[in-house]
């Protein structure tokens, strides 16, 4: 009969794995750090939590806020209030559309990477400004060319 190897493997045998932590220490496919952005990812999910909060707030006071005013000057106040809070929701639309794709970003290990040059975005930059997809290189020269266009 022969003898069949043994699929054991001998102390020797090194093998890279979370449980002992070697070659792979809090690592992600694409080699970023999984706590690196850690805080970040906090931050953006409380802002978002924020926004969608103030935003049911709002669509429930909706009705009250409708009402006729006998002064026209009170009515083009409310008329001039309600534009402006009509542009703060866009507003808060947008950046819940850009929060939503830096989350995403997080969960496909792209996050922190320059959409232009392909190279690592500055933890500051990223802490001060956590939906930017670029760097503050390639983010100077794309306004520099809106600049040129006009």
């Amino acid at each position: 009969m022969k003898a069949r190897p043994s699929n054991k493997r001998t102390p020797s045998t090194k093998m890279p794995s979370a449980v002992t932590g070697k070659d792979s220490v809090g690592k992600q496919e694409g080699g970023a750090p999984q706590s690196k952005y850690h805080d970040i990812r906090r931050d953006l999910e409380q802002q978002r939590a924020t926004i969608l909060e103030e935003a049911g707030e709002v669509l429930t006071r909706r009705g009250e806020d409708l009402e006729a005013f006998p002064d026209v000057s009170d009515q083009a106040s409310a008329e001039v209030d309600q534009n402006f809070s009509m542009r703060i929701r866009d507003r808060e639309r947008k950046l819940l559309k850009k929060i939503d794709e830096a989350l995403e970003r997080m969960n496909t290990a792209t996050y922190g990477i320059c959409e232009r040059c392909g190279e690592e975005i500055p933890y500051k930059r990223l802490k001060a400004r956590p939906v930017t997809t670029l760097c503050i290189e390639c983010k100077t020269l794309q306004e520099q060319e809106e600049q040129a266009r006009g």
